[in-house]
């Protein structure tokens, strides 16, 4: 039985091959060969990595997590508002490479109501660690609805970014800072713009012996 010699596939490359497939076939039109072909691996290597599309999709969402969690300041100051628009502005920028294929994507999956449900728990997930990443607890029903709203900002953003084609995303800017306006006004009333760490404990004394 011969087997496979291509290398294993490289998480940033095969998106790389991914989206501009995307821009040009569309998220239904491209077919897994055409993938491996333009990555530069085999059929069983990518079998692998992404069993299905979906795969794909949540292989990318872990990517662009780490991307913007790579770059998050571990003691970042601030009002929590100014570190959730610093993180996704950061989130934005990580998906600027791949532009013209999300775009495409993302206008074909509004028509696709069964996607978007299963991509939901994928967003949900992402934006818990954007909160994180801005040192706001994630964590509990508190940290659930946050998320939701979270969510929703972050396709308002979108939705902003995808008309958007200035060197410097004003417009984009501009709207996540209405999202969060928005946002903020629905957090006082529910008494979820909390969201500053507690402070850290008091070092223990010195014992001098």
């Amino acid at each position: 039985m011969s087997e496979s010699t291509s290398p294993a596939p490289d998480d940033n490359a095969l998106m790389d091959a991914l989206w501009p497939l995307v821009a040009e076939r569309g998220w239904n039109g491209f077919t897994f060969p055409e993938l491996a072909e333009r990555a530069g691996i085999g059929l069983p290597d990518l079998r692998e990595r992404a069993p299905t599309k979906f795969h794909l999709l949540r292989l990318h969402s872990r990517l662009v997590d780490k991307a913007v969690l790579a770059d998050a300041a571990p003691n970042a100051g601030g009002a929590p508002r100014d570190r959730i628009f610093d993180t996704l502005m950061r989130r934005i920028d990580a998906l600027q490479p791949h532009r013209e294929g999300l775009i495409r994507f993302g206008r074909e999956m509004r028509h696709d109501p069964l996607l978007s449900l299963a991509l939901a728990p994928v967003l949900a997930a992402s934006m818990a660690w954007m909160l994180e990443a801005a040192r706001i607890n994630a964590c509990g029903l508190t940290g659930m609805l946050r998320v939701k709203g979270l969510s929703a900002v972050w396709i308002a953003t979108l939705r902003a970014w995808e008309q958007d084609e200035s060197v410097d995303l004003g417009s984009t800017m501009a709207a996540l800072d209405r999202a969060l306006d928005k946002a903020e006004r629905v957090a006082r009333t529910l008494r979820l713009d909390t969201g500053e760490e507690p402070p850290p404990p008091d070092p223990a004394p010195e014992v001098v012996t």
